[in-house]
């Protein structure tokens, strides 16, 4: 004969507490993975690593650089001198200087003076913070970076724009760093940012105006239809003398037109 089951006093099985308890996990589940998701991986979803694979490399390119900062640690310099990216030898290192209007990045002086050491071209950026003014943005960066002849302009790294802020004076605050830093060195800073934050908040010719340096990762070719200098592809790549991860950047010229880019 069949067992039935007890039964509670609203007349559902005691079995039905579990499944209740169950649902209930798996929506608790849900809500922290939505969370999760809305608040850390979205907004920098760009900058989240492949699981699975090797990263790949755009073709026609032979110009190879890198980007570091305190992230990659001690670097051995010895053996990234000779470190290849696709068959071709790695020819620019772009640093990360400052940040806001008061952090130097602590590993800023050592890797902007070991890679000229070692042959490569440089370059420095200021990561943009909606934190500090641009004009003392600026200045901090004008008073940490001492850029020389043949170094690759200054870079602007832009990545986040707050929410409850005009769109125009957003682009007005980038802008004022742009024209101060540009008057320093008497050259066009790079602008540095993300497929879709292009797209979205500096959509307008001004921008256009500046060398672009665009984050665009896990696909086959650049989709932005605009002029554009540099390609961050990846964020995977893996050289000798860097432990973990470094982001892989290629450059839309040849070497010619990356030596008339950067500074006299």
């Amino acid at each position: 004969m069949p067992r039935h089951k007890k039964k509670t006093p609203n007349g559902f099985p005691h079995s039905w507490g579990g499944v209740k308890g169950g649902l209930i996990a798996a929506l608790v589940v849900a809500l922290y993975v939505w969370v999760f998701y809305a608040f850390f991986v979205s907004p920098t979803g760009f900058r989240w690593r492949a699981l699975f694979g090797d990263p790949k490399y755009p073709g026609g390119y032979e110009i190879h650089g890198i980007d570091i900062s305190y992230y990659q640690e001690d670097i051995n310099w010895s053996k990234l001198q000779f470190a290849r990216i696709d068959n071709c030898p790695l020819r620019f290192i772009l640093v990360k200087a400052t940040e806001g209007s008061s952090h130097i990045d602590p590993k800023f002086k050592e890797n902007f003076d070991n890679a000229k050491e070692y042959g490569f071209k440089r370059g420095a950026y200021h990561f943009w913070s909606n934190r500090s003014s641009a004009k003392s943005q600026a200045l901090f960066f004008l008073d940490n970076v001492h850029l020389t002849k043949g170094d690759l302009p200054p870079v602007l790294d832009v990545e986040n724009k707050p929410k409850d802020m005009p769109l125009e004076e957003f682009q007005r605050n980038l802008l004022a760093w742009l024209h101060t830093v540009e008057d320093a060195f008497h050259c066009k800073p790079i602008i540095y940012t993300y497929y879709k934050f292009k797209q979205e908040n500096l959509n307008t010719p001004v921008f256009d105006n500046y060398p672009l340096w665009i984050a665009h990762y896990y696909v086959d070719e650049m989709n932005y239809q605009g002029e554009w200098k540099f390609w961050q592809h990846t964020d995977t790549g893996k050289l000798p003398g860097i432990k973990g991860y470094v982001d892989f950047n290629v450059y839309n010229g040849s070497a010619f037109d990356l030596e008339r880019l950067c500074l006299e």
